[in-house]
């Protein structure tokens, strides 16, 4: 079968792609601005057509558990939320990343702290990338910048969490999310009909019990497991790196951004280029693992690295980090659920970066 091009919301394909990806249930519950997720499946009604179970659960903490529950069974689960949704979902995501199960969490951001605003954001960097619950732990994060990215990174997103046993999210936000775009999608799959040898599905004679907890009691034993999971992060950060670059051959400034922002910045790139200022984009496409050795190897070649965010400046940490103090680091954003404009970008990058 041949892909479909449909005219779609950010939030209307992440879940036609759950559907196509073939995933076996969404737990939920509605929250701007991402509610089109669960609107769309119960109105298409996978359960009659690829057995899909859509629910939406009593609450975020209901759904998150759902999910624990699902993926222990070795099944392609998901959730979707937004920010405050997200920070009620950690216990039970720390949970799922301390059993090692695969599963894929949304995550269309919108402005905080508290309840804040239902416009977009990405405010919620830190949560996601640095571990918004407790322990040791990290999620797989992919971070789309148009429609069908947010399609794609559905099948991509399970696919990295069944091979790495660990939850993945989809940062996104809600401009993402909201606006419409063309987007392929993918032919239908059918839901997998084979059983992970790690799931709890009944003890057959062959095998012994497989016990999933994320509960060990000798610090010994739980240290171990610690190392065994760092072990894991360290083999991603190695081989799931992904990224974008514009204009970076000559570039002696560069936008770091992701999301709306890195739409936004492409947009400066060209205006920038047209007044004579050399300057190019990296577009971090996973969050964790951070493209941090390209950025140390861009940082040799450029004068001036600008983190531009729609946050108070959050993964600018990471910039800085990933150059080690080669070139100074900016900071430009807008909070409160404002996007900044490609003109604002370019006119921070002369007032106060060249001309200062």
């Amino acid at each position: 079968m041949e892909k479909e091009l449909r005219l779609m919301k950010g939030n209307e394909a992440v879940a036609e792609a759950a559907i196509r990806a073939g995933a076996d249930g969404y737990f939920g519950y509605p929250i701007t601005p991402q509610s089109e997720i669960l609107e769309y499946l119960m109105e298409a009604s996978p359960w009659k057509t690829t057995g899909m179970v859509v629910l939406q659960a009593e609450s975020e903490i209901a759904a998150i558990n759902m999910v624990y529950g699902g993926a222990a069974c070795g099944k392609k689960v998901l959730t979707t939320s937004s920010s405050p949704g997200i920070s009620l979902k950690q216990e039970g995501i720390t949970y799922i990343a301390g059993a090692e199960l695969p599963c894929l969490i949304v995550n269309v951001v919108r402005g905080g702290p508290g309840l804040g605003t239902i416009q977009p954001a990405q405010s919620d960097y830190f949560q996601a990338v640095k571990g918004g619950g407790h322990g040791d732990y990290h999620l797989i994060v992919l971070a789309p910048a148009s429609v069908q990215e947010m399609a794609d990174f559905v099948g991509l997103g399970f696919d990295l969490a069944f091979k790495y046993r660990n939850p993945a999210m989809i940062l996104s936000d809600g401009a993402i999310g909201q606006m419409m775009e063309k987007v392929w999608l993918s032919p239908q799959q059918e839901r997998s009909k084979s059983v992970p040898a790690w799931a709890t599905t009944g003890k057959p004679s062959t095998r012994k019990r497989n016990i999933i907890t994320s509960l060990d009691l000798d610090p010994n034993a739980q240290e171990v497991f610690n190392q065994k999971l760092i072990a894991k992060y360290n083999e991603i950060k190695e081989k799931e790196v992904r990224y974008e670059e514009l204009r970076c051959d000559d570039a002696e400034y560069l936008f770091v951004a992701y999301g709306t922002s890195a739409r936004v910045c492409m947009k400066s790139v060209q205006l920038a280029r047209a007044q004579g200022i050399k300057v190019g984009l990296l577009r971090p496409i996973t969050l964790y693992p951070y493209p941090s050795k390209r950025l140390n190897q861009l940082a040799d070649r450029v004068k001036v690295m600008i983190s531009v965010e729609m946050s108070a400046g959050q993964m600018i940490e990471d910039v800085l980090l990933s150059v080690n103090g080669k070139v100074p680091v900016h900071h430009f954003g807008r909070m409160g659920g404002i996007v900044t404009n490609p003109e604002e970008v370019v006119e921070n990058l002369k007032s106060k970066i060249i001309g200062g």
